[in-house]
């Protein structure tokens, strides 16, 4: 049976999005809805799809049987709650929800009710994260020692609308923490188990960041993290808003085991090989850079350019090609609809293939609580000031057997 999507806010990103659902052979109808009304008509017109009035209308709706919520990030974890309660199939943007009771609430839906739920987690699709995935598994780097992976994306950067709405600009940091937590863990199949982190205070004028400026009396804009991992390694996870850094936004800059290593600084992807002379090195980026990026690596302004953003958005790369081999035919032909490293055709792949078929999305609601409760236990221990905190754990999904 195919889906009837309601696509639950238009803002600036669910735009990527529509054109991927409509297209997808197992999308039925598309229709959209916001609370602003003028936002639907836009979007409406733009994509020559129904407008329904409300949220709560599409709930009630029969003829509708998903909903993809863009709406808030602080709002997510309610309306996914919602939605699964009124039987229908739920894709919704990052994060999965604000509390840790959130996700839970989220997965015992899930398992009552049958229905699919994802997370649109871009960066398990990040060319670092599928390089360290591919090579560690392949047993490359021999146990896991160590790991930095980050999201740095400065205030400065986001859109007007997005900077004036303070309940979603000034969010704790680690409120969105699956950006920088979801490559690793992706990579490596693992999850935190304990927490240590500390934040920066904003002292800047006119910000968002601090006590009575947002609803959670958040004054932290940076804050950052060491976490103890299930497979008995380390990480260093980030999330900052107030950084001289531009892109890419989300990277793994080390990745380190026992027998070998994975290094990232701008355009260059290193793979050392430890050897008893000293170590093998790889210069992999040609395989983890985009190919348009790769086909201007000599160009002089070539740097500056990728610092800047140039070649991270619609372009594949090379270690992702396995994975575009499932995708539909009809995305092919998209090739601008697309985004985040080239990853929005896999997720909306990923999500319509599931709920069509009754399966498992590969960003299930397991998996995205193990993205997003370390990020919601880093916060609690930047406001203990660094005290050691363990973060629950809602355990594996279940066998699709």
């Amino acid at each position: 049976m195919k889906l009837h999507i309601a696509v639950i806010g238009c803002g600036e990103f669910a735009a990527n999005f529509v054109p991927l659902f409509q297209a997808h052979p197992e999308v039925e109808s598309v229709c959209v809805c916001d609370l602003i009304a003028e936002k639907a008509k836009v979007y409406s017109e733009r994509f020559d799809v129904p407008v329904i009035p409300s949220f709560e209308d599409a709930l009630d709706d029969e003829n509708i049987d998903t909903v993809a919520i863009f709406t808030q990030r602080h709002l997510h974890g309610p309306m996914v709650v919602q939605a699964l309660e009124a039987g229908k199939h739920v894709y919704s943007a990052v994060p999965m929800a604000c509390t840790p009771e959130e996700c839970g609430a989220i997965i015992e839906e899930v398992k009552r009710t049958g229905k699919t739920y994802m997370m649109g987690e871009t960066c398990i699709y990040y060319p670092c994260s599928m390089y360290c995935k591919e090579a560690y598994e392949r047993g490359d780097f021999g146990k896991f020692v160590y790991g930095e992976s980050q999201y740095f994306h400065d205030l400065s950067h986001f859109p007007t609308d997005f900077k004036n709405d303070r309940p979603a600009s000034a969010v704790p940091p680690f409120y969105y923490p699956t950006h920088s937590t979801a490559m690793l863990l992706y990579a490596l199949g693992a999850h935190a188990v304990k927490v240590s982190a500390f934040g920066y205070r904003d002292t800047e004028e006119n910000t968002p960041y601090a006590v009575g400026e947002n609803p959670w009396d958040n004054e932290f804009s940076d804050e950052f993290s060491l976490m103890q991992l299930s497979n008995g390694g380390t990480a260093r996870i980030s999330e900052c808003r107030r950084i001289g850094y531009k892109a890419p936004s989300s990277f793994i800059s080390g990745f380190y085991g026992t027998e070998g290593a994975y290094q990232f600084n701008n355009a260059q992807h290193l793979y050392t090989k430890l050897t008893k002379a000293g170590v093998d090195l790889t210069d992999v980026s040609d395989r983890v850079n985009p190919y348009v990026m790769t086909e201007h690596k000599n160009d002089p302004d070539f740097k500056q350019k990728v610092a800047n953003h140039t070649w991270q958005w619609n372009g594949f790369s090379p270690v992702q090609d396995a994975e575009r081999e499932r995708l539909p035919e009809s995305f092919r032909e998209m090739p601008n609809h697309n985004g985040h490293m080239a990853s929005h055709q896999f997720l909306i792949d990923d999500f319509c293939t599931a709920a069509a078929n009754g399966k498992l999305p590969r960003v299930n609601a397991w998996l995205a609580a193990r993205f997003t409760i370390p990020g919601l236990i880093a916060h609690e221990s930047v406001k203990r000031g660094g005290e050691l905190l363990g973060i629950p754990d809602f355990g594996d999904p279940p066998s699709e057997e």
